[in-house]
């Protein structure tokens, strides 16, 4: 195989190669979501490998091909993410040495899930392309061998394997959505798809904070930074290799904001009870975004990642709570006497909202002195709920407004 081409034959080999090492992960039908999107919907839980992500799968392909002198010499790469745990299992369980140098920033937890199954990690630089630089000079003082998370082909064929499982298990399938970072998993899915008979459109799902592959294809000039709950696919440059594989392969490209994307994961959680980073819901948030773009269609979603914080996933869940009017932050205008407030606690009785939180601000408040601010955090059934107890505090004459997430 050479660096300019990606097969289907690379592919299924790729998957003889790594039979029986990672978990051959279920395509299931999901009836809820079809319903609320009115596409018909089929997800592959790749967030079900052992490191909870697809990247074992390309690491261990290409782990397979290193020769006996490359093997006992060990790897290196450059990765804060699934990249390096999947590297780092499989490089552990073959017995060759794995190095993984991560920026000095990268959450503690990170560090230590990569040295819980066997990497050696090395802390340098404060950004990614920092740690880059420095494996790469790593690479060659020590003769390592640099597997990159996704601009190489050995890894793009190995995380087609993805594809091929899909379609054994969903063969009616007529486009799948994957999401777009340095591009290795849709070129590798999208090489499976176009080979299919007939061809399966392929739509990549991209971060709008980070539209490197999207600015690639159509010449866009579109900001590329900021803070993405899919850091999974954070990149700001895609891949050479990749480049050209996603430009014959994939059909369109759709970029995901960040509510969609918290959505996604919400859903994922509520209605599948499965756990999904930000990356891996990028499908789901894609389809979510633009729903006539694919009702009616039979789509292959894959959860590509389940590492995600547990604080973060927690703000997540109540974010989701809060837009759909189940939590809701009030403030409410009294005035400072004996019984204002109970008053109005009695509306909230009233209309069984429960109360959470109850905040009193009298100091730093552009109202009278004898003014007050009472921020009240509540839980409703639903929106009609909330905003039935909203009229009718206003109707009493109370000036009432509520806390808007973005």
């Amino acid at each position: 195989m050479t660096e300019a081409t990606l097969t289907l034959a690379d592919i299924r080999e790729a998957a003889k190669r790594i039979e029986g090492a990672v978990v051959r992960t279920p395509t299931l039908h999901s009836k809820t979501l079809s319903a609320i999107t009115g596409a018909n919907i089929w997800l592959k839980f790749e967030n079900l490998q052992f490191t909870a992500a697809y990247k074992e799968r390309g690491a261990l392909n290409a782990l397979l091909q290193l020769t006996d002198e490359q093997r006992a010499r060990g790897v290196i790469a450059a990765s804060a993410g699934n990249h390096s745990q999947g590297l780092s299992y499989h490089g552990t369980r073959l017995g060759v040495p794995v190095t993984i140098v991560m920026p000095r920033t990268t959450p503690v937890v990170k560090v230590m899930q990569t040295e819980a199954v066997g990497g050696n990690v090395v802390l340098e630089g404060e950004t990614f392309d920092d740690a880059y630089a420095h494996a790469r000079q790593l690479e060659a003082e020590l003769s390592l061998t640099f597997v990159h998370p996704f601009d190489d082909p050995h890894v793009a064929a190995g995380a087609g394997t993805v594809a091929l499982e899909m379609l054994e298990d969903a063969p009616a399938l007529d486009c799948i959505v994957v999401p777009i970072g340095g591009g290795g998993l849709v070129s590798g899915m999208g090489t499976v798809a176009k080979a299919h008979e007939p061809p399966i459109e392929v739509i990549g799902a991209e971060a709008r904070l980070f539209p490197s592959s999207h600015n690639a294809r159509f010449g866009g000039g579109l900001p590329c930074g900021g803070d993405t709950l899919a850091e999974g696919i954070a990149v700001k440059e895609p891949g050479k290799f990749t480049s050209r594989v996603i430009e014959r392969v994939v059909d369109d490209i759709v970029l995901v904001d960040e509510p969609h994307l918290e959505e996604a994961v919400s859903l994922l959680l509520q209605i599948e009870k499965t756990v999904v980073e930000g990356a891996g819901a990028a499908g789901l948030a894609a389809i979510l975004s633009s729903p006539e773009r694919f009702k009616g269609k039979n789509i292959g979603l894959v959860l590509c990642g389940g590492n995600i914080d547990t604080r973060l996933l927690a703000n997540v869940l109540l974010r989701d709570l809060a837009r759909s009017g189940r939590l809701a932050r009030l403030q409410i205008t009294l005035q400072d006497r004996p019984g204002a407030l109970f008053k109005v606690m009695r509306e909230f009785d009233a209309h069984n909202v429960n109360i959470i939180e109850i905040y009193h601000q009298r100091i730093f408040t552009n109202l009278p002195a004898k003014g007050l601010v009472t921020d009240i955090e509540c839980e409703a059934r639903d929106r009609q709920q909330l905003e039935a107890l909203v009229k009718s505090l206003t109707d009493k004459g109370y000036h009432v407004s509520q806390v808007e997430l973005n």
